[in-house]
């Protein structure tokens, strides 16, 4: 589980880079970005490791970087757009 661990915040923080390095525009700050990526990552190796067992090393890295990219993504903001109030809000 040390190296499971170990290995899925090493790839929380590669796609960090990756997602800076393309989105930079759209993201927050890259240390919220290197944050999000490595604490995502960790959290989808103790869920796929919680769910499948012990001596499933590779699903478990793939549900880390499944999970981590998934709350990277919701981080990226919309393009262009201004944010204004919404009418109900008014």
């Amino acid at each position: 589980m040390l190296w499971e661990s170990f290995g899925a915040t090493v790839l929380g923080l590669v796609l960090s880079w990756a997602a800076l390095r393309s989105l930079s525009a759209r993201l927050p700050s890259a240390r919220a970005v290197y944050a999000t990526g490595a604490l995502g990552a960790l959290f989808g190796a103790f869920l796929t490791h919680s769910a499948l067992g012990p001596g499933h090393g590779v699903a478990t890295l793939i549900g880390a970087v499944s999970v981590g990219a998934v709350t990277l993504s919701l981080l990226i903001r919309p393009r262009g757009r201004r944010l204004t109030r919404s009418a109900a809000a008014q």
